[in-house]
């Protein structure tokens, strides 16, 4: 999660990055004067829909954790008093290298080039309108496409995105009254569970593994989400109709 909000609320990355100048600017790239140039974006945007979409808003990369701040809101006044994408990478950069010590952001989120993609990667989009052109527009595959989840042979799996973003594969899902074994395989490194709402299933919260609950289900229509907080505000949600 990147801790940089440059509103008025919040001004230590502010600081930071003011104080380490260019320094962090041209940190951001190893090969070139201009990091910009050098950056890979199309792994920036993975990595940070992998790695921070889970807590940050960002349009165009299509996350929408609302645990951390929101980065379209934080780098707006960035935008309007003219910094230029070089001096907001300077201030994610510095953030991604040393994030805030009372904030849930852990140390080595990404490291090397891939925090310099990351860093060139919200610069180059956070705040901006419109969306992701060219390559860009397809580096992250939508979320919540697939077909629905229909229960055979008393398992019902339902899959967590596998790229990171706050969605289940499935969004809506079948199943029949009765004992049932619930599954949520998720690839994504992105703790999740899944929880059927009104039915008291729950799977424990996993990441790079099966969370897997067994339960009764009764006939009706109920909801699944995932507990970890903020992620069901976020959009991780889905219908389950029994019958």
């Amino acid at each position: 999660m990147i801790e940089a909000r440059l509103n008025g609320r919040w001004r230590s990355a502010l600081s930071l990055a003011l104080a380490a100048g260019a320094t962090l600017a041209v940190a951001g790239c190893t090969n070139d004067s201009s990091p910009a140039q050098s950056a890979n974006l199309v792994n920036g945007k993975q990595l940070f829909v992998q790695k921070c979409g889970a807590c940050h808003t960002m349009a165009r990369a299509g996350s929408k954790g609302v645990t951390g701040p929101n980065l379209d809101e934080a780098f707006a006044s960035a935008r309007q008093e003219n910094w230029g994408d070089d001096g907001i990478r300077g201030v994610v950069y510095g953030q991604i290298l040393y994030p805030n010590q009372n904030a849930p952001m852990p140390a080595n989120l990404v490291t090397g080039q891939d925090a310099s993609d990351v860093a060139a990667y919200v610069s180059t989009v956070a705040a901006k309108p419109g969306k992701d052109v060219g390559l860009l527009a397809s580096a992250v595959a939508p979320a919540g496409g697939g077909k629905p989840a229909v229960e055979k042979n008393g398992v019902l799996s339902i899959s967590a995105d596998p790229n990171g973003q706050l969605l289940y594969v499935e969004t809506t899902a079948t199943a029949t009254p009765g004992p049932v074994e619930l599954e949520m395989p998720n690839e994504s490194g992105v703790p999740h569970n899944i929880v059927i709402e009104n039915a008291g299933i729950e799977t424990p919260v996993i990441k790079n593994g099966v969370a897997k609950a067994k339960g009764t289900l009764k006939a009706g229509t109920f909801v699944y989400f995932c507990a970890v907080p903020g992620h069901r505000q976020a959009g991780m949600v889905g219908k389950l109709t029994v019958r």
